[in-house]
């Protein structure tokens, strides 16, 4: 029997592990208009995301233009989701939910929330926003504004 030729062995490629907030950075950089409103709060980590993370309750209170978030269904991390506006718009999310992690986003609209201890405190960071109709670009409207409210309110509710 003969021997087949094995591939050459590739060096690792090198890892990069990134904690939730710089990967909401490079996620959002890939996407045209978006921007990534970062700080940091004063209060552990578990505490941020109990609020962060509570799609049908805090969160709702603490992103501005959101009236309400209802999960109509959950695999695990997967998560589809039906996003209220304070305007009645309506918005059928899909994406991952996980500690630390939210990432949603449907033909208009695109959520993105993420948190990472930092010391005794936590960073988080925001994105998301309007879409351009047929492209995965944001509108650039608002985005900070609604980015610096989001971060307000979050450490209003702590």
């Amino acid at each position: 029997m003969t021997q087949l030729p094995q591939p050459p062995q590739r060096a690792q490629w090198p890892r990069a592990d990134l904690d939730p907030v710089r990967r909401l950075h490079a996620l959002a950089s890939g996407i045209s208009g978006a921007h990534v409103t970062e700080g940091r709060v004063d209060a552990p980590y578990a505490r941020v995301w109990a609020l962060l993370g509570d799609l049908e309750g805090d969160f709702g209170r603490i992103t501005p233009d959101m009236r309400g978030l209802r999960v109509l269904r959950r695999d695990g991390e997967r998560v589809e989701a039906l996003a209220i506006s304070k305007y009645g718009m309506r918005a059928r999310l899909r994406g991952v939910h996980r500690p630390g992690w939210c990432w949603l986003q449907s033909r208009f609209l695109l959520l993105g929330v993420a948190a990472a201890p930092d010391g005794d405190g936590t960073r988080v960071a925001f994105t998301g926003g309007v879409r351009v109709p047929g492209r995965a670009a944001l509108v650039p409207v608002g985005v900070r504004r609604e980015g610096r409210r989001s971060l307000e309110r979050l450490t209003a509710l702590l």
